[in-house]
């Protein structure tokens, strides 16, 4: 008897079960429209697709009347601007203090117990004091999502760090090497794919952060219109931007991901 465990889908078969959850939400969705809109034709909440056709139409190609401005395009930029710093800014922390506390005993003495109690910290709850402290403008999103996001990088690329066989860093000390020299030419490049798989993991933080941060104080961004929009009941305009939001998510870490394969090709060799 054949175990289910040990049964791997064809192709095709895989395919279609990964569109199928997504047609049991699209269906059930229609569904639900229906059913509200026969009771009440002005209901809102659940507009139909021809309604949330016409406002991608508005928002995403034709321009403001008053600004010129296509504004999903406006959106989109300005947040994915702030997200690319934000993320950026975390990495490089993030990466540089992790390999360190998880190499160095003196730095793990030092951090880690601090960045265990950092990372307990809500961030939303400090958005005010950003605030207060770097203005409503531009840097207090991106410091949002750096606080966000970094002591989660920091503690996975120590632990990451700190399960490096032993032996190997021996080996690298008997040949002579600092311990500069073993971090650029031992460490770094064993943990800059792992680095890259913790970036992919706090994308959906980030996420959150940059749109917590636009919905209390901008002018443009995807957050901030969704919340615009909720003034109004909106939903026509609202659900395609969460699913646009979503599908810009999904595409970076997509992206990270094949370049991950593309340039660490040593991750995956044996692998099916």
């Amino acid at each position: 008897m054949r175990r289910l465990i040990n049964q791997q889908p064809s192709v095709l078969n895989s395919l279609l079960l990964a569109a199928l959850p997504f047609a049991l939400v699209l269906l059930a969705y229609a569904v639900a429209s229906e059913a509200r809109l026969s009771i009440n034709p002005d209901d809102k909440l659940l507009p139909d697709w021809s309604t949330i056709e016409a406002a991608i139409i508005r928002m995403g190609f034709v321009a403001d009347l008053r600004t010129g401005n296509f504004l999903l395009l406006e959106d989109t930029m300005a947040s994915l601007q702030r997200l690319a710093i934000g993320v950026a800014v975390a990495t490089v922390i993030g990466g540089l203090i992790g390999i360190l506390q998880g190499l160095i005993p003196y730095a793990r003495a030092m951090l880690a117990n601090f960045t265990s109690v950092v990372a307990m910290v809500p961030p939303l709850a400090i958005l005010p004091i950003l605030f207060i402290t770097f203005g409503l403008g531009e840097l207090s999103k991106v410091v949002l999502i750096v606080v966000g996001i970094v002591p989660f990088i920091v503690r996975d690329l120590a632990l990451r760090t700190s399960e490096l066989p032993h032996e190997e860093l021996i080996k690298a000390q008997t040949l002579g090497a600092s311990t500069w020299q073993i971090i650029l030419r031992v460490v770094l490049p064993q943990m800059l794919p792992r680095l890259i798989d913790s970036v992919r993991l706090s994308l959906g933080a980030a996420w959150l952060y940059l749109i917590a941060a636009e919905a209390i104080a901008a002018e443009n961004g995807l957050g901030y219109r969704i919340f615009l929009m909720r003034r109004y009941l909106a939903m026509d305009v609202i659900l395609p931007y969460v699913f646009w939001i979503t599908f810009l998510a999904f595409t970076l870490d997509f992206i990270l991901r094949v370049f991950q394969r593309v340039t660490f090709r040593w991750m995956y060799r044996g692998q099916a």
